[in-house]
């Protein structure tokens, strides 16, 4: 068995919207087959930013399942946005 696991803090403000939601995107993943269960749990340590911390772990039967997952998550600040430059006639 393996697990892929993804964690995640939610500020207080989301904290209900955000439960309901991922119950359902739970749901919606394991629909791919890719997964035999999901477990949604509470990461019991306080953050200094605040909020919540949850922990979605998906458990696959095979490797297999796990590498047909072509995806990962990063975080990005924008430095500059470019736009193209408007053209008088």
């Amino acid at each position: 068995m393996y697990i892929y696991n993804v964690t995640i803090n939610i500020d207080d403000s989301a904290h209900k919207e955000w439960l309901v939601w991922i119950q359902d995107h739970i749901q919606d993943v394991l629909a791919t087959g890719r997964f035999v269960s999901a477990k949604l749990t509470q990461v019991l340590v306080e953050e200094e930013m605040g909020g919540i911390t949850y922990s979605v772990q998906y458990t696959a039967a095979t490797r297999e399942d796990l590498d047909e997952l072509v995806a990962f998550r990063t975080e990005l600040k924008v430095v500059k946005e470019f736009y193209p430059a408007s053209i008088s006639n």
